[in-house]
C-alpha cells in the first residue's frame, strides 16, 4: 500500500542516518586514538554547501577543511560545485585538499605575492599558521609584465613583506620567477621548495561580484596537487593601499 511504501522510505531514511552517524563516530574515535585530538560529529540535511557554511557558523570555525576530487579528468578544469560555493561565501578560511597523499605536519608554507590591497589579511594568516606549526614561509612573486613601476613596486612589497614576516621570527625565503602563467609558475615554485601548503586570497576585485571565485585562485586550486589555503578578503567600504605596520 501506499502507506507501507512510505513507512518503508522514512525507515530506510532513518536507516541511513543512522549509519552515516555512527560512520562519522568511529571516524572521531580514531582521530581521538591516533592523534590525542578530540573531535565532535554533526550530520545535516540540506544543500552540501549551505549545510557546511551553516554549521561553521553555527561552530565559530576558525577554518573548513575541503576535498575538491582533483583526481577526476573534470576536477581538473572545473573545481567542484560544493567546494567553490564553500570558498566563495563562508566567512572563515577554506583549506581545499585533493585526494593524493600528503606529508603530516605543515614545515613549508608557500606565500605568492601580487599588488592588490587585501595582502595584508594573507600575510598575517600565514604568519599565524607560521607560529602554530613552527614552518618556514616562502614568498614568491610571478612576473607577467616587463613593466619597470610594476616590477620595482613588487620587489619593494616583497621585501617589506620578508621584514614583517622576519620580525615574527619566522624563517622566510624570497624569489621573484617569469612565467606568463601565474598558476603554474606557483605551482612549479611550490615543487620547489617542497611547499605544504599555498595561501591565496578567493577574489581580486571585491568591488566586481561576490557570486564568482577569481580566475587566477580557482585556476591555483584547480592546478595544484597541494592543500591551498583560500582566504576570502573582509568587505572595507575604504580599500587604502596595502601597508604593513
Amino acid at each position: 500500500s501506499l502507506t507501507e511504501g512510505l513507512l518503508s522510505q522514512y525507515n530506510y531514511g532513518d536507516t541511513i542516518r543512522e549509519d552515516l552517524q555512527n560512520k562519522l563516530d568511529e571516524i572521531a574515535v580514531t582521530i581521538k586514538t591516533e592523534q590525542n585530538i578530540i573531535a565532535t560529529t554533526n550530520l545535516r540535511t540540506g544543500k552540501i554547501y549551505h549545510e557546511i557554511i551553516e554549521e561553521s557558523v553555527d561552530c565559530s570555525a576558525s577554518l573548513i577543511i575541503m576535498g575538491t576530487m582533483g583526481s577526476s579528468t573534470l576536477m581538473k578544469k572545473f573545481l567542484g560545485s560544493n567546494a567553490s560555493r564553500v570558498i566563495r561565501e563562508a566567512e572563515c578560511p577554506v583549506i581545499t585538499i585533493k585526494g593524493t597523499e600528503h606529508r603530516k605536519g605543515c614545515g613549508n608554507i608557500l606565500l605568492p605575492l601580487d599588488l592588490t590591497k587585501e595582502t595584508k589579511e594573507k600575510v598575517s594568516k600565514t604568519i599565524e599558521l607560521a607560529r602554530l606549526y613552527k614552518s618556514n614561509i616562502h614568498i614568491v612573486t610571478i612576473i607577467e609584465s616587463d613593466d619597470e613601476y610594476i616590477l620595482n613596486k613588487l620587489e619593494r612589497q616583497m621585501e617589506q613583506v620578508k621584514e614583517f614576516v622576519e620580525a615574527a621570527e619566522i624563517p622566510c625565503t624570497t624569489s621573484c620567477i617569469r612565467n606568463d602563467n601565474v598558476a603554474e609558475g606557483i605551482n612549479e615554485y611550490a615543487k620547489q621548495v617542497n611547499a605544504d601548503l599555498v595561501v591565496i586570497m578567493t577574489q581580486q576585485e571585491l568591488n566586481f561580484t561576490d557570486l564568482f571565485l577569481g580566475p587566477k585562485a580557482q585556476e591555483v586550486i584547480n592546478l595544484i596537487d597541494i592543500p591551498v589555503l583560500c582566504i576570502r578578503p573582509v568587505k572595507r567600504k575604504d580599500m587604502t593601499e596595502f601597508v604593513l605596520s
